[in-house]
């Protein structure tokens, strides 16, 4: 039975009562993480990959108070056009949005929340939020590490973004017993870039293998979720001495103007995308695109194995 506060599009509710794949997607991609026209474009073009793949597309989102699995061409715009005004909804928001009629766009860990009340077990973004640099004074560590630990949720990513502590987060996922695969890769890969000096808890070089580990995992009892680290397409990757450069002026100039908060990571990936002159906003949408696609072919497999 549907939860009394969520909102399942038809073909989603059709999808999950059938047993057939779904595939969960965030929505502050769309308002905070590229600029209108490109977040909209970008957003119906996940959904079009993952539909191209053999899964229904559900796309998260709050509108007027109610949390929703599955959006309507017309919802998706409404947070487009919104952008950065449209509030970003981690698990602290939404008894707030929800108790008020308010609207937000979700986070890694408002969409692993709602996609598992909704019961979708598998989630495409891009990266993942994780343990800030200079973390050790200033506490920042993203709400989406939390989850992972909490929320039976696998979540396909290009790893952690490039702007966090890689090493640092990989400690905490470790300490609250978050698997992290590798797709067909050994190393962690750092979101615009292909390869981290960090390595994954193993390799898995098919779809199939991935849905095993999440069927054990669950099947086990073991609460939380997983990250199924995919490199950015080889083609989009941007170099390591690029990228670190300009996340270095990015991480200068946020000092500078006192960003801080739910603020910083847009305001580093838009700072970061005028230092590389619209290439890190190329590899961004690659590299989500590149995430649903596998994340299709990973709910298709799990869906085959029946209920954990």
């Amino acid at each position: 039975m549907s939860h009394p506060l969520l909102d399942l599009h038809p073909d989603v509710a059709r999808a999950l009562g059938e047993g057939r794949p779904v595939v969960a997607l965030e929505s502050t991609i769309v308002s905070h993480g590229m600029p209108w026209p490109r977040n909209l474009e970008t957003a119906l073009a996940v959904e079009a990959e993952v539909r191209a793949h053999g899964a229904v597309p559900a796309t998260i989102a709050v509108l007027d108070g109610r949390l929703k699995a599955g959006l309507a061409p017309g919802e998706i715009e409404r947070i487009a056009r919104a952008g950065p005004q449209m509030a970003k909804a981690s698990r602290r928001d939404l008894p707030l949005l929800v108790s008020r009629g308010g609207s937000g766009a979700t986070t890694v860990a408002g969409t692993m929340i709602v996609a598992a009340l909704a019961g979708i077990r598998v989630f495409a973004t891009g990266g993942i939020g994780g343990v800030h640099r200079g973390a050790e004074t200033s506490f920042d560590i993203s709400a989406d590490l939390q989850e992972l630990a909490r929320t039976p949720v696998a979540v396909v990513c290009a790893g952690p973004k490039s702007i966090l502590d890689l090493g640092l987060t990989l400690e905490y996922l470790e300490t609250h017993g978050v698997p992290v695969l590798g797709y067909r890769t050994d190393r962690l890969p750092d979101f615009f870039s292909r390869e981290s000096p960090f390595g994954v808890d193993a390799r898995l070089d098919e779809p199939t293998d991935i849905a095993r580990v999440m069927h054990a995992q669950w099947s086990l009892g073991l609460t939380g979720g997983l990250v199924i680290a995919n490199p950015v397409p080889a083609e989009h990757a941007m170099p390591r001495e690029v990228i670190d450069r300009a996340i270095t002026q990015a991480l200068a100039d946020a000092r500078a103007q006192g960003v801080a908060g739910k603020a910083l990571t847009p305001f580093l990936l838009e700072r970061i995308n005028a230092l590389t002159g619209g290439s890190s906003l190329a590899a961004n949408i690659a590299l989500v695109l590149n995430n649903a696609r596998l994340a299709a072919q990973v709910a298709s497999a799990y869906a085959r194995l029946g209920p954990a």
